[in-house]
């Protein structure tokens, strides 16, 4: 385990937990398991990882447990350089660990790659998801790519996100409206300091499902067909408008799926809506997941 340094500890005061995944390969997943009471789990995207959902944690935390797990590849997991970067992957080691855990029924909460994920096990085990919280993210094929994504996808883009760090700097500008405090973007890049820790960064973009023939089309394509099985859920859509990625007309997308959501728009908020949007956003969540207890 690699000690934090002091500023990441006071922005992430969490106690640090490890779960032994067996299959592709063993590997540690790391995770934040906070609080008591009915399971809130949190699964993030790309270039971010548990410390995303900091503040939430620490907003829920006195009355509900609060895990969120770190992708392998990313954040203080373990990083293999010779593993199945891949959509199925990902929402097969969050089952292996959600299962470990024993958890039972559970409010779900998703952000970027965070929402394929998610709905990827949701429509699995439909009866255990009590709620489902959806930021800036999508379970569902777009035919667009913003360019400054694209661009990131081909040898040299790839070679740049490896070595110079491109995308997960890039995010830090990029993602937010507001300008981050320096310890805050020093907390996003904390997990990825050299080059062999940016492998699951860099997979994660090539993995973006543009095409039929990519290995992650179908994956994705038989997730968006069986979002009807989570359609009487209750939802919350949370969305910052100025997503240059997620744009409104992922919203838009959602909205058909979950036409009953409960819906909040932010237009002077990025991709990263928890940290643009913090102190509304925060107890609408908060709100909205003590509104719709778990049935057991």
């Amino acid at each position: 385990m690699v000690e934090r340094p002091a500023f990441l500890s006071r922005l992430y005061p969490f106690t640090s937990h490890f779960f032994d995944l067996t299959t592709p390969v063993p590997c540690r997943m790391h995770y934040i398991d906070e609080g008591q009471g009915e399971t809130v789990v949190m699964l993030h995207g790309n270039p971010t990882w548990s410390f995303y959902y900091r503040n939430l944690i620490v907003h829920l935390r006195s009355d509900f447990r609060c895990l969120a797990p770190d992708h392998i590849g990313c954040g203080l997991s373990d990083k293999p350089q010779n593993y199945p970067y891949r959509l199925q992957q990902h929402i097969e080691n969050t089952l292996q660990w959600l299962k470990g855990l024993n958890v039972g029924r559970f409010h779900l909460v998703v952000h970027d790659w965070g929402g394929a994920i998610g709905s990827g096990i949701a429509i699995r085990w439909p009866a255990s998801v009590q709620s489902l919280t959806i930021l800036n993210s999508a379970a569902f094929l777009s035919p667009h790519i913003p360019l400054r994504i694209a661009i990131c996808r081909n040898r040299w883009g790839s070679w740049a996100i490896r070595h110079w760090n491109l995308f997960a700097k890039a995010a830090t500008y990029m993602a937010t409206q507001k300008k981050l405090p320096h310890e805050v973007k020093a907390g996003y890049l904390f997990p990825y300091r050299q080059p062999q820790d940016r492998i699951g960064i860099d997979c994660f973009v090539q993995d973006i499902p543009m095409e039929p023939s990519h290995p992650t089309y179908l994956i994705l394509k038989n997730i968006q067909k069986n979002l009807w099985l989570l359609q009487n859920k209750p939802c919350l859509l949370a969305w910052g408008m100025r997503d240059f990625c997620f744009t409104p007309e992922f919203l838009s997308t959602w909205k058909a799926y979950f036409p009953h959501a409960q819906t909040y728009e932010w237009e002077d908020a990025g991709h990263y809506i928890l940290e643009d949007a913090q102190e509304e956003i925060l107890p609408i969540i908060r709100q909205f997941i003590v509104q719709h207890p778990c049935e057991y």
